[in-house]
This record gives C-alpha cells, structure tokens and sequence, in this order.
C-alpha cells in the first residue's frame, strides 16, 4: 500500500457533494493500491481532508459498504474488503423489472460465454462429472425436444465443471432470466429443427472422446435453435454499415 495517505482535495461544486465524496474516495482507494484488510483513515479525519460535514462522508462511506469495498471490524475501524462481484446483480436481476432488450442481452450472454468454455471443461473435467452428465442426459426423454428442466440440468452441470466459481454462480444468478426466455418461446421445448441437430448425448460423447475443437463446433450446431428462433438479430443503428 503506498504511504501517500492525503485525499485529494477537488472542488466539489454544486453537485451532489456524496456523489463527489464517493468518486474522490474511490479514486484515493486506487491510486493507493488499498488490499483487501488494509486499515483506512476513520471519518473525522476524510471529513477534514475534504472540508465536507462527517455526514457526507459517512453516507458516501455507506455506499463504499454496500458494494462490499469497506467494511469495519471491532477494535481496527474500516478496513479495505474483498468485494462479492455478484451482489449487487443478486439484488436487480428480476425479469419482472428487466425490459425486453434487457432480458435478449442477458440471454445471449450466455450463448457468448458457452461458445469459449471448450478448453475449460476439457482441462477439468473428471470421471465424476462424465458420469453425472451421462446420468443427466439418460433422463432425458427425448433426443431432439428438450425441455426446459433438461437444459437447464445439463448446461448447469457443464457451468459446473469449468471449476469457475463465479462462472458457475453466474450461471445460477441468471436462471431467472433463463427462465422468462424459456417461458415465451419455449413452452413446448426447444425443437432441433435443423439437418444434423448435436444434441446432449452427443456433447458428452465429445467429451469423452474427441477434443476441445470439436466439442467448439458441435456446441455452436447445438445452440442454433437459439439463433434460429429469431431472438439473436442484428444491432439497429443510426448509420448504415
């Protein structure tokens, strides 16, 4: 942590002072490589860097608090935390107050995150979830019309085995989203209405025997009827191309 331990005193104008309180903070927090348990100056002395009331720093503080960057511990003040990425997206992500454009992002975050996850399941994966993804895939009614329960089964378990935790709490944390999409278009499963459809089994014997390439391009046929559906279009803008 650098010893340069002075806020920098900016202007704070006529603008929302907390607003401008937090910014500084931010910046002061970055600019001297704060780590995760490292002590910070109390609020009387950032209300005196900064010629603003303790209150205003106390309520930029709390937002500092919220998103997990501050937090205070008995007998050592506040200290620098380890923020939880996904917090704040636990607290917002709600179909019901997402809009359409919105909820379409969401959905094809994930089609972008499933085409690069290839060498990580090739690099981790184990017998154990070979086995557990042939136990998905074995209570699969039908081959060709999967529902929405299979999916998610199977896509989850394959989130799973990347070994990324965020990756896999993500994946979990959008399952609200998953399942509004699954909802309006999907309602009596997701139809392979393509020449040679790779299903589910054939994903997992891919695993098993082939290679990182291949499991790539298979994976890209398998999420067609999401292209195919018409939810993935192109970008409107201003100019033509």
């Amino acid at each position: 942590m650098s010893t340069n331990n002075s806020l920098a005193l900016l202007p704070l104008g006529q603008v929302s002072m907390t607003d401008r309180v937090e910014n500084i903070l931010r910046e002061y927090l970055a600019e001297n490589k704060f780590k995760p348990g490292d002590p910070l100056p109390n609020e009387v002395e950032m209300a005196s860097q900064l010629n603003v009331s303790r209150n205003v720093v106390r309520e930029a503080l709390s937002r500092l608090r919220m998103l997990g960057m501050i937090e205070t511990r008995p007998r050592r003040g506040m200290i620098m935390a380890q923020p939880d990425l996904l917090a704040g997206l636990e607290k917002v992500l709600n179909p019901s107050i997402l809009s359409v454009d919105n909820l379409k992002d969401i959905f094809e975050m994930r089609l972008i995150l499933e085409m690069g996850i290839a060498e990580f399941l090739f690099a981790r994966k184990t017998q154990k979830d070979m086995d557990e993804l042939e136990m998905i895939v074995s209570k699969q009614k039908d081959r060709y019309i999967v529902s929405q329960e299979d999916e998610v089964a199977f896509h989850s378990k394959l989130y799973e085995m990347t070994g990324n935790e965020t990756f896999t709490r993500f994946q979990t944390l959008l399952m609200p989203v998953f399942d509004h999409v699954f909802s309006e278009y999907y309602d009596k499963g997701i139809k392979m209405d393509i020449a040679k459809p790779i299903t589910h089994h054939d994903l997992v014997e891919i695993l098993k025997n082939g290679t990182a390439d291949e499991f790539r391009t298979a994976m890209y046929t398998h999420l067609l009827p999401y292209y195919m559906s018409g939810q993935i279009k192109p970008r409107v803008t201003d100019s033509a191309p």
